[in-house]
Order: structure tokens, then sequence, then C-alpha cells
């Protein structure tokens, strides 16, 4: 972190303005070597300069320079941003310049690893920042803010705090049992705190687990036998003509998808090939790929046809499909009625695809389904990625083995270990404990330039 780092900000294409950001210590006297206007080392810090980037006698281009000094920066270090026009051959051309004049390129994510590991922001922070930028509804927005905040962060940052107390409590009462001004840390003090921070925990990952549907969205399926009008329900749904619609089964024979956001919220919606037996190899393929994704599905649409009667194959449709978020649709209302509708014994949805009857009732089930008319209200504070949550698992799992040491009555100093084993995992969220290859891996995820 010694060195002088440069990239583009901004994405390249033809645009009203480009920005190219440098971090580091020698970040102001480099730009300055390019810079045509006032003495950079002399201005302000947080001061913006008007004047142009040469290249000897040459111009390249009119600019506006932001100068921003240590420590009051995003990376803690010396900051400036070059506010050129946004053409991709003068954007390059500055570029080439400061790694001229001793800049190294950027790695992906590397001015916000900088800024972790200088301590301005932790790991939770750092992933909110990616999720800010990559947040495709209002909702997913809303929710990396409360990360980018440090909301998130506080979350953890309270229950580490409560262990650690414990923690140095047991260690007082292991080394200085004559200590008067102490609490004596009793079995029964212990499980009362054990217990209090695990349904914190347990509330964490069920807020979480949500926030991560939020935040990647509502995989969903459409599953039915062949010509029950799958395809048909997917492009209402969508509002476009996404899948090919004909009276002829086994049309479609892969999966077919597309997005639609329900009270700020993404459903990842696939049609899938209709299920059914079948001698031809193509449409085999896309049978197995069909009953895969109802496993992997977190919502699961069930098409019946309204004109015809439940078959062997709907019943093991709805059997396999039973234990998962599901809505039974039964299309084609607009025929004659040969579906025995008393034998689904649950409840269903009735519409007419053709004639875009009904599709608002899948949506309303949907909200209800998710509670997605809550989600505008509530609380954003939430862990999202899949990295946080299965170490929050792993921290229930050592708070499991803490209970366990205190209900064998085990020495204090051995359930003191599994203690501590939960504070370095939560430690291991936030980036307070961690390994040099996970951040490595963490921040190339990021985009060049942040």
């Amino acid at each position: 972190m010694e060195d002088t780092i440069a990239a583009i900000s901004t994405s390249l294409g033809v645009g009203a303005i480009s920005i190219i950001r440098v971090s580091g210590k020698e970040s102001i006297p480099i730009v300055n070597k390019i810079f045509k206007g006032k003495d950079l080392n002399q201005v302000p810090s947080h001061t913006i300069q008007y004047g142009h980037i040469v290249d000897g006698l040459e111009v390249i281009d009119e600019v506006l320079i932001s100068v921003m000094k240590a420590p009051k920066t995003f990376t803690v270090e010396d900051v400036v941003e070059i506010n050129a026009h946004g053409g991709i051959a003068t954007t390059h051309r500055i570029l080439e310049l400061l790694l001229k004049n001793g800049c190294r390129p950027a790695s992906p994510g590397e001015f916000t690893k900088r800024a972790f590991l200088n301590g301005r922001i932790d790991l939770i922070e750092a992933e909110s920042v990616m999720d800010l930028i990559s947040a495709k509804t209002e909702t997913t927005r809303k929710m990396a803010l409360s990360g980018v905040d440090g909301k998130v962060s506080a979350l953890i940052h309270s229950l580490r705090n409560k262990i650690i107390s414990l923690l140095a409590n047991i260690e007082v009462n292991i080394d200085y049992p004559e200590y008067e001004d102490i609490a004596e840390m009793t079995v029964e003090e212990l499980k009362k705190s054990m217990t209090s921070i695990e349904v914190e925990l347990k509330e964490i990952l069920k807020n979480s687990k949500e926030g991560k549907m939020i935040k990647e969205g509502i995989k969903t399926s459409i599953i039915g036998r062949p010509n029950v009008g799958k395809s048909s329900i997917l492009n209402r749904l969508l509002n476009e003509e996404k899948a090919i619609v004909t009276d002829i089964e086994g049309t479609t024979r892969d999966v077919v998808e597309g997005n639609i956001i329900i009270d700020g919220v993404m459903l990842h919606i696939l049609d899938t090939a209709g299920i059914r037996q079948t001698e031809n190899v193509v449409e085999q393929i896309g049978v197995k790929k069909s009953l895969e994704l109802l496993e992997e599905s977190e919502l699961v649409l069930i098409v019946l046809n309204y004109n015809e009667a439940l078959t062997e194959q709907d019943k093991q449709i709805l059997e396999q499909a039973k234990n998962k978020n599901h809505i039974v649709i039964v299309n084609k209302k607009d025929l004659k009625r040969n579906l025995d509708i008393e034998a689904l014994e649950q409840q269903y949805i009735e519409v007419s695809a053709l004639n875009d009857d009904g599709i608002d009732k899948i949506k309303n089930r949907i909200r209800e389904l998710f509670h997605l008319e809550q989600f505008e209200n509530r609380d954003m504070t939430y862990l999202t990625n899949a990295r946080s949550i299965a170490l929050v698992e792993k921290a229930l799992d050592s708070l499991e083995e803490v209970k366990k040491g205190i209900e064998q009555n085990l020495p204090i100093d051995m359930i003191e270990i599994d203690l501590k084993n939960v504070w370095n995992i939560l430690g291991e969220i936030t980036g307070e404990t961690y390994q040099d290859e996970l951040i490595d891996q963490l921040f190339s995820q990021f985009c060049l330039g942040k």
C-alpha cells in the first residue's frame, strides 16, 4: 500500500464526464506534473481546481481536479479525482499519462480494499458499497445503504461487545477469585446470557435470509404439463412476448427466463419445459431441467388446465411442490371446465392468459406469500450476502457447543474457548478477524475504479 494507484471510475463510453481516480501518498505530486493550472501541492484540501491536463506542450483536455488530502478521504490516503470529458480516447490518454508519471493501475476493488485496510470501513460496509452500485430496485438500494451507513455493522459489534464483556468477567473470576468488586459468573448467569445472544443471532439470521432474497431476487419457476399455458403466463407476467407460444405440445424445451419487480422485490421467473413422459431425447433433457428447477426454486407456480381433467402427472407435480412456497394456477378458464376443482384440496387462482384475465391475482398472491407489502416500511438492517449468513450459522453452531458445555458441567475455562470462538466468528463478518486470502478474493469481485 506504499504505491500510488490510478483507475477510471466511470463507465467507459461516450458521455459528458469521466472520472479518473488516484490514491496514495504521491497522488497530488503525480497529478500536478500533468496539470496546467494552480500548483496542486499548495491548494487547500477538499477543493476543486480548474485547468488542463497536458503532455508537455500538448493540451489533452480541459478538466476539473478534486484534491482531497488524508486522512479525510475514502481511502484515508491523499486522493485526487480528475473530472474530464467523457470520451474513451481522452480518458485513456489521461490514465496513460498518470501511469507514465508514477502511478500503478489499480486492481478491481482496490480503492475500497484500502479503505478497509486503513480502518475507514469494515467488511460489511465494503460489501454494501458494491451492493449499492449494483442495486436494481429501490428496496435493495435502501438495504445496501443501511450497510454503507454502518447500521448492519452495529448489530454485530453489539453482540461482540456482549461476548467480550462475558469473557472478561470469566477471566477475572478464574484469575482473581478473591476479587470482590466483580460479579461472580455463575452457570445460571452464563446460561441466561447465552440464551439472549442466541435469540439475537437467530433473529439476525432470519432477517438476513429475507434480505438475501430481496437482494438476489426470488427464484421462481413455472411448472406444469405441456400445453397448459406456462409460456403464456410468463409473457403476461413480464408484459412482453418472451416465450414462443403455440398449441403444439413440447414447444418449450429449454428454460426461458425474465424478471419482474413487485413492491421493490425482483422475481427471476423461469418458464420450464412441460413435464411428461416422452421418447424425445431433447425434450427429456428439458423435463429433467424442469424437475431440478422445481427443487431449487423459492417459489413454484404450478399451472393446470381448466379444460382438462387432473392427471397423475399433475398430482405428482403438486405432491413434489407441497413443501415449497407455491401457487396453483388454473389456466384457460375461458374454456369449458373439465377439471375437478374440488380434487385440488388447496387454494388456487383461476386465470385466462389468453385474455389477460386474473394475472394480477397471481401478483397479489405473491405479495401475500412473501409479505412484500411490508418491505416498504421495514427496517432494512440486514446481512445480505452468503458469506456473512454462513458465518452467522457457524456462530450459532459454536454457541450450541457453549450450551452443551454448560449442560455437561465442563470447567469454565473449556466453555470459555467455545465462547471465544463465537466472538472470533462474528469478527470475521465485520473483518475484525480475517485471512489475507479472503480479503483478496472478496475485493477482486468489485468493479475497477471502486
